[in-house]
């Protein structure tokens, strides 16, 4: 099967997932859901997608051992120790402060529930247990039912708990043998429920939402989808927690960082969600003295050697100038000068210049043309063309000026600006996702070893137990050797009696055939192979009653009954035969019983002799 057929089931088994159990895992990662799958394949030796959709489909309780596989639960109490002291000498105090009503926590993708408790006990030693059980509520929330209900339980084994402080442990749980109960007054606090972080509403309200190593499972579009979600989730100027592995280069507008080592964001407030910047077009007016006429030519003269390309018109939209710049770009000539503007083709080329004249000269302000591609000499280039109306001193139209700034270059470098930041943001996302993807491949690391762990100490256990079979296997072995000893004896006797037999049933002149009670052939001896011609391969186990053979055995079939019910010990009857040579003879036939060691009838022993027919 082709990579490509097969990868189109692993689209079914989602599919199938999503149909009959509710989970869609269309929004996770495909590497990392693939590799998960393949791990549950293994452990169940099943070998193409295609097999395990037959697989899942026929044994239905192998979705949550599935789900358990996907969902890879590893957390841990105080887990990144660092990160929580932060937490608590600095954020939770802040929050605390700021906020004189009740505190709302929410911990996302919390597993089997430690996160959620931790926080719990840092709120605890902060502002005092009484506080936290007026002030505070803590949501915990996750996609996996069998984590959540292991949550619920608060129940954890002394290997859960190895992160523990030991002031804390002594404080916050109550030992019971090798398990360990959370505080019941907490306990309390922290409300469990299921929820989809991708199809499910977010908790409102919240002042620090905890989401550690659970966005890196999700794909691009899903993980902008959850932190959306989550900016309305969290109150303006509230915190968000991330794991190691997880970044927010492309959620700026959203989220700021705080301390980025530890993966601590703040949201900004929702009255700057908008981008309130805009794009202030600064030009420059001419400002001109009154000046003498010697000066007429030096004007003239500046405005031919303008780089900048420009068509002055009056107030009557007629071209009064043209400078050098405007010629050679555009190919006007000097005899264009006095003409209409609408009669020349640069009012409609490179762009429709006569309705942005004509709404310069009625809203009286600059009209701009943005980004106006021509090509000039076999060289493409990029202009913006300003239109500026120029007024007497009593604000009367004197004319107006069409100006061709070329911004080919500028929009070059911000063409190449914006590729390198199209680059660096990619850039980012893939050294993002690499992150998230080791971070992933560490955790179903972590998660395996803890297998290995488990599988490990039940393997020395198991080894211990077959040490002892071993033992008992040995011995148990002794004991067969002796009994195939005997059995060895018994066979060579039974094989030197069976020759014995065969060598009896070779010796005797009549024709000797055994039947069981269903008259089924159990012994032919030569004779009667040559008598009849029927080799004794091909009558065993056959129904005596059923041979083709130069005896009418239809006629055997009273004295047989007889002789098997017990009514009658022997009998003797003569019947005409023919041999297998087609010589005609008189068959005389004994019938006798075949008794068991306790004289019951398992059979009968036929012995036939061949007298000759004498000739009239």
């Amino acid at each position: 099967m082709s990579a490509g057929s097969d990868a189109a089931f692993f689209d079914q088994i989602l599919d199938h997932l999503r149909q009959t159990r509710g989970f869609d895992f269309t929004a996770y990662k495909r590497t990392s859901l693939m590799r998960r799958v393949m791990k549950r394949m293994a452990d169940v030796n099943v070998g193409t997608f295609e097999q395990y959709l037959d697989y899942l489909q026929v044994h239905q309780d192998e979705f949550a051992d599935l789900f358990d596989t996907i969902l890879i639960n590893v957390t841990s109490f105080f887990r990144d120790t660092d990160v929580w002291d932060h937490l608590s000498s600095e954020v939770i105090p802040r929050i605390a402060a700021e906020r004189s009503d009740g505190l709302r926590f929410w911990s996302a993708g919390s597993a089997s529930g430690q996160e959620a408790y931790t926080v719990a006990m840092l709120l605890a030693e902060r502002i005092g247990v009484d506080a936290v059980r007026e002030r505070v509520k803590i949501y915990a929330t996750d996609v996996d039912e069998g984590a959540l209900a292991q949550a619920r339980q608060a129940i954890y084994s002394s290997r859960d708990v190895e992160g523990i402080p030991a002031a804390l442990l002594s404080k916050y749980f109550e030992n019971s043998g090798s398990d360990y109960t959370f505080s019941r007054d907490l306990r309390r606090l922290v409300i469990f429920g299921r929820h989809d972080l991708i199809q499910d509403a977010p908790i409102s309200r919240v002042d620090l939402l905890l989401c550690r190593n659970t966005l890196m499972y999700f794909n691009a579009d899903a993980q902008a989808r959850i932190l959306a979600k989550f900016y309305f989730s969290v109150n303006p100027g509230g915190y968000l927690l991330l794991g190691r592995a997880e970044m927010l280069f492309s959620h700026a507008a959203m989220f700021v960082p705080v301390d980025l080592k530890n993966r601590l964001f703040r949201a900004i407030p929702k009255s700057n969600q908008r981008d309130r910047l805009l794009m202030l077009a600064q030009t420059g007016r001419d400002v001109m003295a009154n000046p003498g006429a010697d000066n007429t030519r030096l004007r003239d003269a500046a405005f031919e050697a303008d780089i900048v390309p420009q068509v002055i018109l009056d107030s009557s939209a007629v071209v009064v100038a043209v400078n050098t710049a405007a010629r050679q770009q555009f190919g006007l000539t000097t005899s264009d000068i006095g003409q209409p503007l609408q009669d020349l083709e640069i009012s409609y080329r490179p762009a429709e210049l006569r309705s942005a004249l004509g709404r310069a000269l009625d809203e009286r302000r600059e009209v701009i043309l943005k980004d106006i591609t021509w090509s000039a000499n076999g060289e493409m280039r990029v202009y913006d063309i300003v239109v500026n109306p120029m007024f007497e001193e009593d604000r009367s139209t004197l004319g107006s000026r069409i100006s061709f700034l070329d911004v080919t270059k500028f929009r070059t470098l911000q063409d190449e600006l914006q590729h390198s930041k199209q680059e660096l943001e990619t850039a980012y996302e893939e050294l993002q996702s690499t992150n998230e993807e080791l971070e992933t491949t560490n955790e179903e690391l972590q998660s395996t070893v803890e297998e290995l762990e488990t599988t490990n100490e039940e393997l020395q256990s198991t080894n211990e137990e077959l040490e002892t079979m071993n033992e008992e296997l040995q011995s148990t072995n002794e004991e067969l050797q002796t009994i195939n000893d005997e059995l060895r004896n018994r066979s060579t006797d039974l094989n030197a009696a069976n020759s014995f037999l065969e060598s009896v049933f070779t010796s005797l002149r009549s024709a000797v055939v055994v039947l069981d009670r269903d008259y089924r052939v159990q012994v032919w001896n030569h004779r009667a192979e040559d008598l009849w011609g029927l080799r004794a391969d091909e009558t065993n186990q056959v129904s005596f009653m059923s041979l083709d053979i130069g005896l009418p055995v239809s006629a055997l079939g009273g004295p047989l009954r007889a002789v098997l019910r017990g009514t009658q010990e022997h009998v003797e009857v003569t019947q005409p035969a023919t041999n297998r040579r087609g010589k005609p003879f008189e068959c005389r036939i004994s019938i006798s019983p075949l008794r068991r060691g306790d004289r019951s009838i398992e059979g009968a022993i036929l012995l036939m002799e061949e007298r000759s027919t004498s000739s009239s």
